[in-house]
């Protein structure tokens, strides 16, 4: 070890207390890993390792390696220093959300430099990282083979589970974006609630930070916006410090709260924010969600043009969603209570009588 790491080891234990101290305890086994990546790591990056070895889960403490740490952190600042936006991005938003090398439990692989070499493009062409977000959420999944599908071997797979399966949750994309924005040095979280409001299912989706927080869904770009979700309507109705209702964002961070995850309801281990408030807004009593859905002979959903007309003139024409969206992304739209409609597709129509949100079923004839 040089003199000069030596020294510096010495000021880092000092400087930090006994927590570190704890925390190498911690690592049993794996002790030494984690004293080399303290030691080795350049003086440049040392504040953002010092980060990550006192934040991260403690099963990581005692199985990641030094090589592994000192790559992911250099590869995190070379990130932040060749984006535009990078000098914009606090320390605290930078550890919290661009260091770390996973959200929750997921299988840890080494991603991040296999994702810059990928989307640097994005990096290089990219003006803000919420301009960079959109081009990815636009264009990445096209690029590693990843679609949506139920039929995904497990709801909480690693990137390169996701990879290799071609298909996904909402959960395994939302953490392909997250890692894939923090490749190119975009501060990402992954966002979830356990339990629509309406007891409906839950979901994941993701937000970044630039001079505040955006959210998007993964797979789900709608355009180069930011902020525009086909959930909307759901989300708005969360239930904040509700453990089964609230929305709840990842964060290595220190919390009070822990992320509350659908695929493994018993783990409290991962830290949470509550973020209910980003969503919760009111669209009143006198408008209904009224959610669409076309359904084939095989009992699927099928992407097929729709149209809703009712009194005064009002007609609307729209295409549902077939089974590549997520299982309840449905064509939505917000009726006005105790009116009657007409949903038709082709010679099939449905008259409905808007009081309660409701799913309308269309079938297809053979």
């Amino acid at each position: 070890m040089k003199l000069n790491n030596v020294i510096f080891l010495f000021l880092f234990y000092s400087l930090s207390g006994s927590t570190i101290k704890d925390r190498l305890e911690q690592a049993g086994k794996n002790k030494n890993e984690i004293q080399n990546a303290i030691a080795k790591v350049s003086k440049a990056q040392s504040l953002g390792m010092e980060w990550l070895i006192m934040h991260m889960p403690s099963k990581d403490l005692t199985t990641i390696d030094s090589k592994f740490l000192i790559e992911n952190c250099e590869l995190a600042y070379k990130a932040r220093k060749q984006s535009s936006w990078g000098k914009s991005i606090p320390d605290s938003i930078f550890f919290q959300y661009v260091l770390p090398f996973a959200s929750l439990n997921e299988r840890r692989d080494d991603w991040r430099g296999d994702f810059y070499k990928r989307f640097y493009d994005i990096l290089n062409s990219s003006k803000s990282a919420y301009e960079a977000t959109a081009k990815l959420n636009n264009i990445m999944f096209d690029r590693i083979g990843v679609k949506y599908s139920t039929k995904r071997p497990k709801a909480d797979q690693s990137p390169y589970e996701s990879i290799e399966a071609g298909l996904a949750s909402c959960t395994g994309l939302s953490f392909l974006l997250v890692d894939a924005c923090r490749s190119i040095g975009v501060p990402a979280r992954f966002v979830g609630t356990p339990m629509w409001y309406n007891d409906s299912g839950n979901h994941s989706w993701v937000e970044i930070w630039d001079n505040g927080w955006h959210f998007t869904g993964a797979i789900e770009p709608t355009g180069d916006e930011l902020n525009k979700v086909w959930f909307a309507d759901r989300a708005s109705k969360a239930v904040k410090g509700d453990i089964k209702y609230g929305i709840y964002a990842a964060t290595w961070a220190d919390s009070d709260l822990y992320f509350p995850m659908d695929w493994l309801k018993d783990v409290k281990t991962y830290n949470a924010i509550d973020v209910s408030d980003r969503y919760i807004k009111g669209y009143g009593d006198e408008l209904v969600p009224i959610r669409i859905r076309v359904i084939d002979s095989k009992g699927e959903r099928n992407a097929t043009s729709v149209m809703v007309t009712g009194e005064d003139n009002f007609s609307f024409e729209g295409k549902s969603k077939d089974e590549t969206c997520d299982a309840n992304d449905h064509l939505t739209l917000m009726l006005p209570k105790g009116r009657d409609f007409i949903v038709q597709i082709n010679e099939v129509k449905k008259t409905i009588r808007v009081m309660n949100e409701e799913i309308v079923d269309l079938k297809l004839k053979d």
